[in-house]
């Protein structure tokens, strides 16, 4: 008769997640913990305390990412999990912390039950996930994706370098170079996150398998006028620089519907106008300009369409035009070896799944340049995240947190891909 497969040891991680969830929370309720403040600090400090509790082998890398080890076989790459401990301001308390406090508690329940492992497993914090300094600095430490250049530019929207702030706690941001990993050392990467979407809560199911991640670029767009009096000078002969930002925002539809996906979307987020009078016509407008799509290539066609479009109503109306790259980031298709394994665990725990996209980056973007990777997706009510609203039934968080277990005890079980990999190192 075949032994029932383990579970998550559930009142541990539920009190994991709530001594987490305690730190860096504000009157607001909201958690704020951006990367390399106090708070986050003090979760880094938390987190690798628990690491140590559970019998792990712990490490801090260059770019602080906290990675918990559990041996295997000397030699083999390692399935890893794992996602972010850092928020963004009055976030949530999930968000990132659930696929780090689910992969720890997975990680412990599996050396309390002297599993035989054909690969080492490993759990990851990765570090300013939510962009503090522009981009996924952990994962893309380990992917080997960053440079000095990179590294000394980077700088927050108050102008506080990257660089700075990590010698302030005593660190050098130039040691993140030597974080990054070579791809024989990693397996397979597999994160658990609350969707940040309303799909699985309107079906009322309680996993998610992502086929694959959105890629986006982001800009800084300026277009320059000509300051002027707002009651002497007339309609057709402004220059206004606000008026151009209102052209392309009507035009968001026409440019998604002629150059997009049924995936794609677009976001103009932040807008700074100059002077800022009441009585001057804008000479100056900065925005943000976001869009997101499945595709690499209806991305490219997305960024060619804005930028004519924005030529064009720059020359209509007498404007410049220009923008900066802020960040641009591949789209991901996850694995379909880990997406059976996600499967098919969930189907061990009798649950119902649904394939879908991730409209939200992740790390597991990044560790997609080292190995095949998957989600697991929860519900979050409404779609709610990035605020104190975000919340997960503790039913759900249970059965994304034995789904993760399960899926990682089927790729790191697995003797066929374990030979695979050491023919592969013996062949390099």
């Amino acid at each position: 008769m075949p032994q029932p497969e383990p579970t998550v040891d559930f009142p541990r991680l539920q009190q994991d997640l709530e001594a987490l969830a305690a730190i860096g929370r504000h009157a607001d309720h909201g958690i704020h913990r951006p990367a390399f403040s106090p708070a986050f600090m003090d979760a880094q400090r938390w987190l690798q305390q628990r690491i140590e509790e559970a019998g792990l082998s712990l490490e801090l890398d260059g770019a602080l990412n906290v990675i918990g080890r559990l041996a295997g076989p000397p030699g083999r790459p390692a399935v890893v999990t794992g996602s972010h401990i850092d928020s963004v301001p009055g976030g949530g308390t999930l968000d990132g912390a659930l696929g780090v406090v689910a992969g720890l508690e997975a990680l412990r329940r599996i050396r309390e039950l002297g599993v035989s492992l054909a690969h080492p497993l490993e759990v990851v914090a990765f570090t300013d996930e939510e962009g503090r300094f522009g981009g996924m600095f952990g994962s893309q430490a380990m992917a080997g994706h960053l440079t000095p250049e990179t590294i000394v530019n980077a700088r927050d929207l108050r102008g506080i370098t990257l660089v700075d702030s990590m010698q302030a706690l005593g660190f050098d941001a130039m040691h993140a170079l030597r974080a990054a990993r070579s791809p024989r050392t990693v397996q397979s990467f597999v994160e658990l996150h609350i969707e940040q979407g309303p799909v699985l809560d309107r079906a009322g199911l309680h996993v998610g398998v992502v086929e694959g991640i959105v890629g986006l670029f982001k800009w800084t767009v300026r277009l320059r006028g000509m300051a002027n009096h707002a009651g002497t000078t007339p309609m057709n002969m402004r220059h206004d620089a606000f008026q151009g930002l209102a052209e392309l925002a009507g035009e968001l539809d026409r440019i998604l519907e002629e150059h997009g996906g049924d995936a794609s979307v677009a976001t103009i987020g932040r807008v700074e106008l100059r002077p800022g009078a009441a009585n001057v016509v804008p000479s100056q407008v900065e925005f943000s300009l976001e869009a997101r799509d499945i595709d690499p290539d209806v991305l490219t066609e997305l960024g060619l369409g804005f930028r004519r479009a924005m030529s064009a109503i720059a020359r209509r109306r007498g404007l410049m035009f220009e923008f900066d790259v802020l960040s641009e980031i591949d789209p991901v298709a996850c694995d379909p070896k880990v997406l059976a394994a996600i499967e098919q665990s969930a189907d061990s725990l009798g649950v119902k799944s649904q394939r879908l996209p991730s409209g939200a980056a992740h790390d597991a973007q990044s560790m997609a340049y080292l190995a095949p990777v998957g989600m697991i997706f929860v519900p979050s009510k409404d779609g709610r995240s990035h605020s104190p609203a975000e919340w997960t039934s503790w039913e759900s968080i249970e059965i994304g947190a034995n789904c993760l277990l399960r899926t990682l005890l089927r790729l790191a079980t697995d003797s066929a891909s374990a030979s695979t990999s050491a023919t592969e190192s013996a062949s390099t």
